[in-house]
């Protein structure tokens, strides 16, 4: 039998062919002027985007999304491709080589791996391939990616090399202690010591809320969406008061506040 061509494969092919035409000297000017650099930053919002979409469990936004997260990765390989640097069908190869690289026990061992000891295996195949390149534990962690999400992953990283907390009560207890070397900054020492020791709170929290098995990032997105929607309320509430934002006083804001924090609960 002939075999069947993947349409995601072909809308693909079709996709590179436009970004291609794009890029062509017939193309937009806006496009062809485009580096990797430049897209960088469009790159960055999209990938948040996508987050925020799934956050959202909106189907039609997270299509949309990863639709425009893909473009700028076909972008990117087009453009290294025009500089003879790579081209999109080795960035696929190679993720796809990854892939089966990293999983053992579906394509060669055939073993059976609970979620946990898939990650414990990602690691480990992960530091042998670190080692074979000389590389450090944590060299591929990214200078751009966000603190928060990189102090969860270097918390996570360094637990699958058993450099860890047994439990969550033990990374509760830190916490309480780095507040309390925190709290000594401020009565003995300067704003240097006191960022810092601040710093260590904020990396003991993060590494509490791993624990707990809340990814730090989404939790704080989730309170972040919390406290604009409330201040958004208190806002409509003031004006209904006769009163902006710059008119209200802190009580009228606090008592606006609450009301605000009520209605969520009625909701």
């Amino acid at each position: 039998m002939p075999c069947m061509a993947d349409p995601a494969a072909e809308s693909l092919v079709r996709l590179l062919e436009t970004v291609r035409r794009l890029r062509g000297p017939e193309g937009c000017s806006w496009d062809r002027e485009q580096t990797v650099m430049s897209l960088r930053p469009f790159l960055l919002e999209e990938a948040y985007e996508v987050a925020d979409a799934a956050e959202k469990g909106d189907p039609d936004m997270l299509r949309a999304e990863l639709g425009d997260l893909l473009l700028h990765v076909v972008m990117s390989a087009v453009i290294c491709e025009e500089d003879d640097l790579f081209s999109l069908e080795e960035v696929i190869d190679g993720i796809r080589e990854k892939l089966v690289r990293r999983h053992p026990h579906v394509f060669s061992d055939r073993v059976g791996l609970t979620p946990d000891e898939v990650e414990r295996q990602w690691e480990s195949i992960k530091a042998e391939e670190k080692a074979d390149r000389d590389e450090s534990f944590f060299g591929s962690f990214p200078a751009g990616m966000p603190s928060l999400q990189t102090a969860w992953r270097i918390q996570q990283r360094a637990s699958e090399v058993g450099f860890d907390w047994p439990d969550a009560k033990g990374a509760a207890d830190k916490v309480l202690e780095e507040l309390k070397e925190f709290e000594k900054a401020i009565e003995e020492s300067g704003p240097e010591a006191q960022e810092e020791e601040l710093g260590d709170v904020l990396f003991s929290l993060v590494n509490y809320c791993r624990l707990m098995g809340f990814e730090p990032e989404a939790t704080l997105r989730r309170s972040n969406s919390k406290f604009v929607l409330r201040f958004s309320r208190m806002e409509r509430i003031l004006t209904r008061m006769g009163l902006t934002l710059e008119q209200s006083d802190l009580a009228q804001m606090e008592h606006a506040w609450a009301r605000a924090k009520k209605m969520e609960h009625q909701d």
